[in-house]
């Protein structure tokens, strides 16, 4: 503890980056949990309501409904596949094709980078500090012992153990950090998964849907037979 006072108050100039580095990267993976959460959704709960208000109020009703949930799934991949639905199945899927790769795995994506770059940059500052640091303490052991002071030398050597914070510091931001890294990455193909499981489910829901949209009566009656020609009057 005490080597820890020491390195906090005598090398100031390096734990403060250090510092830093972790309330950002701890600011930055709070964002992204954040985030994660409000793109949930309980499809459980959302699918019954969306299927009764597709099949009984049409396509208007169950886009406006879609646009006001929280969730990913419905805001943006149900909202892309029905503004299409009037051009089709096949117009369907590419639309919620489209807003995967396009729009959701952007969003979901968003502040890994950073978290990463943050991993590696504190390892990186924390050897370079522990390196700066201890090739001052070998110049102060060099310049000491031409003097012929051993025991200054021996308390020089003690500062090698204090540099050597810089690196415990790096990893113990960057160990984390990875950790976490590895976990979003791993949610963001769980959730590719799920979407594209969603967006299957709704295009079999509108094939289901697809003769109870036009217009029944007209649909299943026979084409009107030809008219014949009226015979020439003399």
């Amino acid at each position: 503890m005490k080597a820890l006072i020491k390195f906090i108050t005598e090398e100031w100039y390096f734990f403060l980056p250090m510092l830093m580095l972790s309330l950002i990267a701890a600011a930055l993976v709070v964002w992204r949990w954040l985030l994660n959460i409000n793109a949930k959704t309980d499809m459980e709960s959302f699918r019954p309501i969306f299927q009764d208000k597709l099949q009984k109020e049409g396509v208007e009703s169950a886009l406006k409904y879609c646009r006001v949930q929280n969730g990913i799934i419905p805001r943006k991949l149900y909202v892309a596949g029905l503004e299409s639905s009037r051009q089709g199945l096949a117009a369907m899927k590419r639309a919620m094709a489209n807003a995967i790769e396009l729009e959701i795995l952007p969003d979901l994506n968003f502040l890994l980078a950073p978290i990463l770059a943050i991993a590696k940059v504190a390892t990186m500052c924390g050897l370079l500090l522990t390196v700066f640091s201890m090739i001052n303490t070998f110049s102060a052991i060099s310049d000491t012992a031409k003097g012929g002071n051993v025991t200054s030398v021996t308390n020089h050597s003690a500062a090698i153990g204090l540099a050597l914070f810089g690196t415990a510091f790096g990893l113990m931001i960057a160990i984390p950090l990875v950790f976490t890294h590895v976990m979003f990455k791993a949610r963001v193909a769980r959730f590719e998964t799920d979407m594209k499981s969603a967006a299957q489910k709704l295009l079999l829901l509108f094939q289901t849907l697809k003769p109870k949209q036009g217009d029944s009566s007209k649909a299943g009656a026979a084409p009107p037979p030809p008219r014949q020609p009226e015979p020439a009057r003399r």
